[in-house]
């Protein structure tokens, strides 16, 4: 079913009127977005996707209300793993709590634009190589493998283009608000908000290269592809606070991800093969294969993550893993004294980090001992309670 030019304007004002409201009514005043806030915005978010796909489901059809939603959700699942890597950078420039929304939608905006560009890059190529499908199929395939290879967290901000930017520019360690570029001695010099604004859009290009390939792998059309995809994007900034301190109990989540990705990477190949026009391949002859449909598409990729969820959150190794993840994240937030200036916000991570603390020491010795640097985070949970110790004496 085609889309009319009306539908696609209609689409895209929508779109950009919902991220305008999030900028102005959201993130231009910086404030650290409460739990209750996060979780009613999420929901507004993921309610205006489901209400769009049944629009599609009604006035397109089943067929194309099932790759919406097929679409939607794997995306919704990926953006979900570009979560992990935000944390990992703004952890790793220690951006002040106050300033991480303007960071992160900074972060979706530009996985927007970079997504859409290679969404009608990737159909211009569809509708004239169908040998593209091969393509696109062997890339899940690999990217579906270093899904499972993927032990430890590299630090992510410590990339090529900021080692390059650092050396061609003049920088500071230190922020001024949520300004790009500050003055030091008179001389005008870049900020780390900046340089995480550049790694972030550097590993949004990274992503898009793996989500754009798995949708098509789904639907070839256009406008569902960029529509589930915008959606699955919505919404990301309010879901990273509402999981924050969550994500890491979804321990086996990239295996999940690889699972569903190399299940898309055999349906795009088993499509290529069907549309086969390759002269060394069948005698560039179609391959009387299986297709696998969108319905069966569908049911795969939200088993897969319904079994995926359960089984990182009923898992032990899991729960120890979220409880230390978090120990370590609320210590080294507290003895960051640059993380925030909110008095109330720095007892909030203080009484998390003791709530934590006692939930670990709950937990069964083998699986304390999993976690990395335990000795390290030992220290850095004795300076904190330190360090709020003297601000009590103060």
């Amino acid at each position: 079913m085609g889309v009319s030019p009306m539908i696609w304007g209609i689409t895209l004002v929508v779109i950009l009127a919902l991220l305008a409201f999030d900028y102005f009514f959201h993130i231009r005043k910086a404030h650290v977005p409460s739990l209750r806030e996060a979780a009613i915005w999420s929901s507004i978010y993921v309610g205006l996707a489901l209400v769009f796909g049944v629009l599609v489901l009604v006035f397109g059809g089943i067929d194309m209300g099932a790759e919406y939603f097929a679409g939607y959700i794997t995306e919704k699942a990926l953006s979900v793993d570009n979560l992990f890597v935000f944390l990992i950078i703004i952890a790793s420039f220690r951006v002040p709590r106050e300033d991480q929304q303007k960071v992160l939608l900074f972060g979706i905006v530009f996985s927007l634009i970079a997504r859409t560009a290679f969404i009608f890059v990737g159909a211009a190529l569809i509708n004239q190589f169908a040998w593209v499908f091969y393509l696109f199929g062997l890339i899940l395939l690999l990217t579906a493998g270093n899904l499972l290879k993927k032990d430890d967290e590299s630090d992510e901000a410590n990339n090529f283009i900021i080692r390059i930017a650092k050396k061609l520019f003049h920088t500071t360690d230190n922020y001024d608000g949520d300004k790009l570029f500050t003055k030091i001695d008179g001389k005008k010099v870049l900020t780390p908000m900046l340089l995480v604004m550049v790694a972030i859009g550097g590993t949004d290009i990274l992503f898009a290269l793996d989500s754009i390939p798995a949708i098509f792998g789904l639907t070839q059309n256009v406008y569902i592809v960029f529509t589930a995809t915008a959606f699955s994007l919505m919404g990301l900034r309010q879901l990273y606070f509402l999981l924050d301190g969550l994500l890491d109990r979804l321990i086996y989540l990239s295996y999940g991800l690889a699972a569903i990705l190399a299940f898309i990477g055999v349906k795009l190949i088993l499509h290529a093969l069907h549309e086969n026009n390759l002269p060394f391949i069948n005698d560039g002859e179609h391959v009387m294969v299986i297709e696998i449909s969108t319905g069966l598409s569908l049911s795969v990729i939200i088993g897969v993550l319904v079994l995926t969820i359960l089984a990182s959150l009923f898992s032990k190794a899991g729960k120890a893993q979220t409880a230390i993840g978090n120990l370590r994240r609320h210590a080294n937030s507290y003895n960051d004294l640059s993380y925030t200036s909110d008095a109330v916000e720095r007892e909030r991570i203080y009484r998390a980090l003791v709530e934590e603390e006692a939930y670990v020491k709950t937990m069964e010795k083998k699986y304390r001992d999993k976690a990395k640097d335990v000795d390290k985070i030992r220290v850095e949970v004795a300076e904190a309670h330190r360090q709020h110790d003297e601000y009590l004496k103060s």
